[in-house]
């Protein structure tokens, strides 16, 4: 990203808000899903790290629907970027929207992630666009704990008991599939890699196709190839299952428009 002209002189309000809109999604849906563990994970210690995951992402989602809102100058608060759009206008990756299923399939999602965003903040905190990079800064930190509390059960499970091997395998060879969204360059991830606001898409790719692996051997899981096909979010077209996320996440302010305490 060095030497790229000042973003102001660069790209268009929308284009930035476009991608800006990417990374608040995305951790917006990621701290649903997370938050539909609580009370249902398989210890009392996980319960707990899974709400605690939950709030980072909730944290990193108002920061940057905070900033969409202000990009966009039409008055919608971090609120009404939340709870006030329908499916189509959300522009999240198409794999945080993926179930739960159980606590293996989870945990690969959450790792392929937490992987993905290590590399991502950690070439952000050095955008041109300064709001993207203090919120960057920020969101490493949480993002290499993530990594470590993922990847660490991600070892257990994969190299623990035939069953648990069994189903994370099945939950990488399933999950792998929605992982090109993350590296498939638009004309957005152009502009704005051009512009010094974002990372070149290829290096990133290579650093996460270089840690996933390394883990998943460490785990004696088996790094399947990718399948094509799978919608992609970051333009708006979803899997059938954010529906029922943003059906749960938006019922009291769609019921009860602009209730307060």
């Amino acid at each position: 990203m060095t030497g790229a002209p000042p973003v102001s002189a660069s790209v268009s309000d929308a284009v930035r808000l476009d991608y800006v809109l990417r990374l608040g999604d995305t951790s917006l849906i990621l701290a649903q899903r997370l938050g539909e563990w609580v009370g249902h994970a398989p210890a009392l210690e996980e319960d707990l790290g899974l709400g605690n995951l939950a709030l980072d992402f909730l944290g990193q989602a108002r920061l940057l629907l905070s900033l969409a809102g202000r990009i966009e100058g039409r008055d919608r608060s971090e609120d009404d970027l939340a709870f006030l759009r329908d499916g189509g206008e959300f522009r999240n990756f198409t794999l945080v929207e993926q179930p739960n299923g159980d606590f293996g399939q989870t945990i690969v999602r959450q790792f392929f992630i937490d992987a993905y965003q290590v590399a991502l903040f950690g070439a952000l905190s050095a955008s041109r666009d300064a709001d993207l990079a203090a919120i960057a800064a920020k969101a490493l930190k949480e993002a290499q704990y993530h990594h470590r509390f993922s990847s660490h059960w991600l070892l257990r499970l994969g190299d623990g008991t035939e069953e648990s091997h069994r189903r994370t395998q099945a939950a990488v060879d399933w999950l792998m599939r929605f992982t090109p969204e993350l590296f498939e360059a638009d004309d957005i991830d152009r502009q704005t890699c051009a512009a010094g606001i974002s990372p070149d898409l290829a290096a990133l790719s290579a650093a996460w196709h270089q840690d996933v692996a390394r883990i998943l051997k460490e785990a004696t899981l088996s790094m399947p190839k990718a399948e094509r096909g799978a919608p992609v979010g970051k333009r708006g077209d979803h899997s059938e299952y954010l529906g029922y996320v943003l059906a749960e996440m938006q019922f009291m302010q769609r019921a009860y428009p602009g209730a307060s305490w």
